[in-house]
């Protein structure tokens, strides 16, 4: 063998000698997740928790389960943090701390998710096929909550339509010091009524319907492309109505009021909630939502699952926006 063929080979043995030091030394360092109590577990039929189970248990409850690759370092340190994050939005294991009104909320949260393709995570999926939701499984979480005293609501706005009383919205205060103003220090504006609409989206469980508006900044980022980050000054407001009930050819039109909800970009400011301050004010009255400032960690906290679209939901294509 030639010096310079040895040098090369000894030079491969070194590395192959070092990463396997590396590779067995971090294992010393792998983080494990630990498993509670269950204080209050989740009840459905044994169909729809079965799905559940498989689907969303290993994150989002404290009967994790993880297949011999999750506990490896450095794949451990991920896993660790994911179900440690997951837990945080909401657990299956200590679902009696919610109540009915929020659980049923949280179910049709975790449909919509699954629906988009945004839940199981895509990167957990490709080494837990298992995790997948099928278009029946689906369809049969889809019945299920369709069967929750929420999804049967009684839309306030057929009661006022029936009373021949007349839809109202929320009107301009013009003085400054009367202005509804979020613990945070958002205030109300209605100058979302010259933004471009963004996109619209509907929740049947609890009868509403949005119309989501960007201001010039969110817009033109939005086209093009530049959302990761959104540039400070961006601000997306996102108007919620009560549906009127559907008319005899299907179409079904907004009604009253019932909130409002603001996006506001800001990286100094908001840093706590990766740049994004939020706001929301309910009812005519337009009251601001949210005991304490930790409201807008609640919020960062579902919008962290859309970190690849600047931390928003619904942004649509640059095609769609420049239609």
């Amino acid at each position: 063998m030639k010096l310079s063929e040895l040098t090369k080979s000894k030079k491969i043995l070194t590395c192959i000698v070092i990463g396997l030091f590396v590779g067995v030394s971090i294992q010393f360092t792998t983080k494990s997740v630990s498993n509670p109590a269950v204080t209050g577990s989740f009840q459905a039929t044994p169909e729809v928790e079965s799905i559940l189970k498989r689907a969303c248990y290993d994150c989002h409850s404290n009967e994790t389960n993880l297949a011999w690759f999750d506990q490896i370092a450095p794949v451990s340190w991920q896993i660790s943090h994911d179900v440690n994050e997951a837990r945080s939005r909401f657990n299956f294991s200590e679902w009696d701390k919610l109540s009915k009104t929020d659980q049923e909320a949280q179910l049709w949260e975790i449909v919509n998710m699954i629906d988009q393709g945004k839940m199981p995570l895509k990167k957990y999926t490709i080494l837990h096929p298992s995790a997948k939701v099928t278009k029946d499984e689906l369809q049969t979480l889809k019945n299920y909550v369709l069967t929750l005293s929420g999804a049967k609501k009684v839309d306030i706005t057929v009661i006022i339509k029936a009373s021949h009383q007349v839809v109202q919205t929320p009107q301009t205060n013009d003085n400054p010091d009367q202005v509804p103003v979020a613990l945070n220090g958002i205030s109300y504006s209605d100058e979302y009524k010259s933004w471009k609409v963004i996109a619209n989206t509907n929740r049947f469980d609890n009868g509403t319907m949005r119309i989501i508006y960007g201001n010039d900044i969110a817009v033109k980022a939005i086209a093009d492309g530049h959302i990761n980050p959104f540039p400070n000054g961006a601000k997306i407001a996102k108007v919620v109505w009560n549906k009127q009930a559907a008319d005899k050819d299907g179409n079904v039109k907004p009604g009253n009021f019932n909130n409002i909800q603001y996006m506001i970009k800001d990286d100094k400011k908001f840093r706590a909630t990766e740049g994004w301050g939020f706001a929301r004010f309910t009812s005519l009255k337009l009251l601001p939502f949210g005991k304490n400032i930790a409201y807008g960690t609640a919020c960062i906290n579902c919008h962290r699952l859309v970190k690849h679209t600047g931390f928003v939901f619904d942004i649509p294509s640059k095609r769609e926006n420049k239609s």
